[in-house]
């Protein structure tokens, strides 16, 4: 757990780079010292490219020009996302050898923002799956217990964050694949809303769910990172503005009004803690199944779009578990997209009835702390299922979701994982969710 950048924060490091006190170059020297191969977060470094791009940034920023927060940062880039001249192998052997001609739109956003991209982290074979551990590489493992998983698609990306390696990086989430590692891992993850960092670039598992978003060890940084791609937000107001004093409404705070959403199945110990960061909130239920079949209907049969091919061409190429999914996907109806599809519309008409009502939706990012390595089942069910029940409704929705660390639970075995708090908003209130994690205590070390 301690990598160079450990404790230290995007706006520190930016002081540090403008006064002097550090250089580009000197951030990649330490963030490829600082990579732990036993954690298996990296498939791909590129000491080369690095330097020859932190040169540019120490240049540029000597000259005078200065690209904001991310100028001369080392970030990792998850193995699905194309980096020119590097391989880009979505954890699979369909593509080993692969390298990417092109960079991926967000990885343009990067480099004109001053990032210096230090390598690919590793992926849950094409991003289908959120235990990290079915991969052609192997497994990432979760630096808080080697043992236990960093959960998935992003794995490496977390991982590297989690442990210092560097102080940001770039992943995917199409049902929770941002957040659920960033919260077995301790570190913050960020969903934007959907198409708010284009996916162009990024080989797609389920392109209507498919979203691009940040890891950072903070919600401040994932802020900072998120507002230098895409541009500072505008200020939102809440529900409370105009009110004096909030009216003394039931989950009025200081941030807005707030809703617990019950989770359907949850640890007893991660829901106590989790709930303890809201105690006034009042609880709302949400149709977490019904957008479960919804989502599962889009997810399938759109990766099976993506991978028929393959599928009757070259079976073998997958790991078991990938194809295994693949093939169930290949056999989802028709007729269930029509339907999904449908209720999706339904779904968001209610939830945007509940975000009329409430700022914030409340509620644990994962409801377990991270298994072990290999497991397929816990005490509350199907490991698969449950590592995407209280993430995947807001991938089907495209709204923004934010996973802050909230803490620690104790876990079988001994010892204790983290915990991650999800909060989730309306499109366009993004500045809610940071807000709210600072209120919280929860949005800076």
């Amino acid at each position: 757990m301690g990598g160079f950048f450990t404790g230290r924060t995007l706006t520190g490091i930016g002081r540090d780079l403008r006064a002097g006190r550090e250089s580009a170059r000197g951030l990649v020297t330490r963030a490829l010292e600082s990579v732990d191969k036993d954690l298996n977060a990296f498939v791909t470094l590129d000491e080369e490219g690095a330097e020859a791009a932190a040169r540019w940034a120490d240049e540029e920023l000597a000259s005078g020009v200065d690209r904001g927060p991310l100028h001369g940062v080392p970030v990792a880039v998850k193995d699905i996302i194309d980096v020119a001249g590097l391989p880009t192998g979505m954890g699979s052997g369909h593509y080993a050898g692969h390298v990417a001609e092109a960079d991926a739109a967000c990885v343009t956003m990067l480099r004109n923002a001053g990032a210096v991209i230090v390598g690919k982290t590793g992926t849950q074979e094409f991003a289908f799956g959120g235990s990290g551990d079915v991969s052609v590489n192997g497994a990432v493992r979760n630096p808080r217990d080697r043992e236990r998983m960093s959960g998935g698609s992003s794995s490496g990306s977390a991982v590297a964050v989690a442990a210092g390696m560097v102080p940001l990086a770039i992943g995917t989430d199409t049902g929770g694949s941002v957040r659920i590692p960033s919260a077995f891992c301790g570190i913050a993850g960020f969903k934007p809303p959907h198409g708010a960092i284009p996916a162009g670039g990024v080989f797609p598992l389920s392109r209507s769910l498919d979203h691009v978003g940040v890891l950072a060890a903070t919600a401040a940084d994932c802020r900072v990172a998120y507002h230098a791609l895409t541009g500072p937000a505008e200020a939102v107001p809440s529900l409370l503005d105009g009110e004096s004093g909030g009216g003394g409404r039931a989950g009025s705070t200081a941030y807005g009004r707030v809703a617990w959403i019950e989770p359907p199945a949850c640890d007893p110990e991660v829901e106590r803690r989790v709930r303890a960061l809201f105690p006034d909130a009042p609880s709302e239920r949400i149709d977490f199944a019904g957008l479960r079949q919804v989502f599962l209907a889009i997810e399938y049969s759109e990766a099976y779009d993506v991978h028929a091919e393959r599928v009757a061409e070259a079976p073998g190429r997958y790991q078991p578990a990938t194809l295994a999914r693949l093939e169930e996907a290949g056999r989802m109806p028709g007729w269930r997209l029509v339907r999904a599809l449908r209720e999706r519309d339904r779904y968001a008409e209610e939830i945007a009835g509940l975000l009329d009502r409430y700022d914030l939706l409340a509620m644990p990012t994962m409801p377990i702390p991270a298994p072990r390595i290999g497991a397929t089942e816990v005490g509350l069910g199907s490991l698969t299922a449950l590592l995407v029940s209280l993430t995947s409704p807001w991938n089907v929705l495209g709204l923004p979701a934010l996973s802050v660390p909230a803490g620690t639970v104790p876990v079988d075995g001994g010892g204790e994982m983290p915990v991650g708090a999800q909060l989730v908003t309306r499109r366009g209130a993004e500045s809610l969710l940071f807000e709210a994690a600072d209120h919280l205590g929860l949005g800076a070390r």
